[in-house]
């Protein structure tokens, strides 16, 4: 078995398709890892998750922050104007889509295969097994009897800072945050959760959260995605692997081998312009 990850494909599942197809994905033998997003922005968030769901255990797909969103709106969530989940929400199969992405992990960590994969990224002071501890806390709450409850009210950019005392809903506001929306941190290790400008045009004191040196998951080998204005990255143990296809920019997929991955790409149709919340 092949095990491929793909970037955050938001509902471009031609696109989809046709990197599967270049890189000679085995729908009956292969497993299909995707870092999160699988819906909004592009036109078929409905017809992609039906495709993932319909994988079975060869899928791995780790919540993305436009997972999440899809999720607080079905809780009841007030909606954002520009989403582009009508489909989804009006869908015959909703409940059954929902139920399942509610289940999907935030981490997921395959020790044989010797990789990880996470949406946003890992908290530099976590080590692999304290994210995967903390993971679980999340998962938990969303798969429990309160999340439609709770889940709209964990928005919001507070608390910044990491802290073991840290109980209830800041906990897991906090580590939804840094699970699903992270791309940079302060001096003090805070998050800043409004920039997305690509390393180089950061404001003076932000840092990639994969760059600070007190980084304890160093070891592991990472894939992620959340960060289109990134666009690939490889480098020390992380392959960033959003490359904006909803922006018109491209799919990115990796063959996940034992030495070292091999990238494929498509290019993608869409022209969407970002926002505050891509």
């Amino acid at each position: 078995m092949t095990v491929y990850a793909v970037g955050d494909v938001q509902g471009c599942l031609d696109e989809l398709r046709a990197l599967l197809e270049q890189a000679g994905f085995d729908r009956g033998r292969d497993a299909l890892w995707c870092v999160g997003d699988l819906v909004n922005r592009g036109p078929q968030s409905l017809e992609t998750l039906r495709f993932f769901r319909g994988l079975g255990e060869r899928a791995v797909c780790t919540l993305g922050n436009h997972d999440v969103t899809l999720l607080a709106l079905a809780a009841g969530a007030p909606a954002r104007s520009d989403h582009q989940l009508h489909a989804v929400l009006a869908a015959p199969d909703r409940d059954e889509l929902i139920e399942w992405l509610r289940h999907r992990p935030v981490l997921h960590h395959d020790p044989e295969l010797g990789y990880a994969m996470v949406h946003a990224g890992l908290l530099p002071p976590w080590s692999l097994r304290r994210a995967l501890e903390l993971a679980g806390e999340l998962e938990a709450f969303l798969r429990g009897d309160a999340w439609a409850r709770d889940l709209p009210q964990l928005y919001g950019s507070k608390p910044r800072r990491w802290r073991e005392s840290l109980a209830g809903r800041k906990r897991l506001r906090f580590l939804l945050n840094a699970f699903t929306r992270m791309r940079y941190l302060d001096a003090k290790g805070r998050l800043e959760l409004d920039c997305k400008r690509a390393p180089g045009r950061q404001p003076d004191g932000l840092r990639p959260w994969f760059e600070a040196p007190e980084r304890r998951a160093r070891d592991t080998r990472i894939v992620f995605g959340h960060w289109s204005t990134l666009g690939y990255r490889a480098g020390a143990n992380v392959w960033g692997i959003d490359t904006g296809c909803v922006w018109g920019g491209g799919l990115t997929a990796l063959r996940l081998d034992p030495a070292a991955p091999k990238m494929f790409r498509v290019p993608c149709q869409q022209r969407r312009r970002p926002s505050s919340n891509s």
